[in-house]
């Protein structure tokens, strides 16, 4: 782990000092103070004073400034091209509804700020005048990678339950343990993730499967909350082989798809994507999260030219980052043939450098010119096309525009 003294980004410095300068006590805060001690570079700096809203605004004007949420003491001050949430210290009041306080109190204190926050590793405060602010031990809890809540774990679960996923995904994406109190706190309360909207709760459980091996801490209380469906008496079995599935296929977001394909597997297709709507997720991952599922039943070719064939009308119906999700995917769940995955990957590989033709628009024809030999126009059209993609795909034909305007004619006037 890092040393403890951290090399502020070069806006959030510049913001610290002009705060320091006004009479402002001030520091960077939770996220980008966890990952600078970590050895990582932070995405974002966020920064904590006992300045208030409208004393932020003053300080750095309105043009830098973005009220972001001053009810609860967020100003976004924008510097260099960058973007940085500066909030005043604050208390909060009960969480009536599990989601958000019912108040917020502005404190001159950042360590009563730092009281309020989910887990020690995320409560700590630096500036380069003072160091590391660090009441609860968050330090200590990186050093033994452990992800630990800030004072009482039930009092914080019950203020945001969305906590207890995020819980999981830090464990996940550190590699870290979780401290026993803690987890035990997570199980009891995992049925208050009734209260959380779900676009947060997809938010939390995409990030969580994107660590690199999130297998672990899938916690199956959680996720019967979450996905209940997965939990059937015919379903629930096959959850612990998703689990083992998941950590062995590709990391971070882009990869998504097929974590959560491998995790909605046992609903079928029409189960995922109804599972994938009531998440809310975008429509371009229910596209290729229930192809993939579709898909999985894919039995790879073993002789090179039936291979070939293969995978160009996979190519023909998949975009390629689809195909090599897929293959691995089915490689994943299908150990004992991951070498025929493989070597269909490589075919298809080849015929992308190759710029072979997989699909109609590649065809070294189009409609017009079959409309010109007198084919007419309309859903046989497309037939006369699929037709020759065929005959170019199993090596009938090669494509060439004299080649294939030949079989038309052939064809129209037999």
């Amino acid at each position: 782990m890092a040393d403890h003294k951290i090399k502020l980004d070069p806006g959030a410095a510049a913001l610290l000092d002009a705060l320091h300068g006004a009479g402002y006590a001030a520091y960077a805060v939770g996220g980008c103070v966890r990952d600078s001690l970590l050895g990582l570079t932070p995405h974002d700096w966020d920064l904590c004073t006992s300045a208030l809203p409208r004393q932020v605004l003053d300080l750095f004007g309105a043009e830098q400034c973005i009220p972001t949420g001053l009810q609860h003491g967020t100003v976004t001050v924008k510097y260099g091209g960058k973007l940085y949430e500066t909030t005043t210290f604050r208390t909060e009041g009960s969480y009536s509804d599990g989601r958000h306080p019912d108040s917020v109190a502005f404190v001159p204190d950042v360590k009563e700020d730092l009281a309020r926050r989910d887990f020690t590793i995320n409560a700590m405060a630096y500036s380069a005048e003072e160091g590391l602010i660090d009441p609860f031990g968050g330090q200590k809890d990186l050093a033994r990678g452990l992800v630990r809540a800030v004072g009482v774990p039930h009092q914080r679960f019950t203020e945001d339950a969305l906590r207890i996923l995020r819980l999981y995904r830090f464990a996940a994406r550190f590699g870290f343990e979780i401290d026993p109190a803690t987890g035990q706190a997570a199980r009891e309360l995992c049925a208050h993730l009734d209260c959380v909207s779900t676009e947060r709760i997809t938010e939390e459980l995409t990030r969580l499967l994107a660590a690199p091996k999130p297998g672990t801490w899938m916690e199956p209380a959680v996720f019967a909350v979450v996905l209940p469906e997965l939990f059937t008496p015919e379903n629930a079995p096959r959850f612990e082989v998703a689990r083992a599935v998941i950590d062995t296929l590709p990391e971070g977001l882009p990869e998504v798809s097929a974590r959560l394909a491998a995790l909605l597997l046992p609903l079928g297709e029409q189960g995922t994507r109804k599972a994938l709507k009531q998440l809310r997720c975008s429509n371009a991952l229910i596209e290729e999260v229930t192809t993939l599922v579709r898909e999985a039943g894919l039995v790879p070719e073993e002789k090179t030219a039936a291979r070939a064939i293969q995978a160009k009308r996979l190519l023909g119906r998949l975009e390629p980052d689809s195909l090599r999700r897929l293959l691995a995917l089915c490689a994943a769940h299908r150990p004992e043939q991951a070498a025929a995955f493989a070597a269909l990957q490589t075919a298809a590989g080849r015929l992308q450098a190759e710029n072979a033709c997989c699909r109609v628009g590649q065809l070294a024809v189009n409609g017009r010119d079959l409309m010109a030999l007198g084919a007419k126009p309309g859903p046989g059209l497309r037939g006369q096309l699929e037709a020759l993609l065929e005959a170019v795909i199993t090596g009938q034909l090669p494509n060439e525009r004299k080649a294939l305007l030949a079989a038309v004619k052939i064809e129209l006037d037999p």
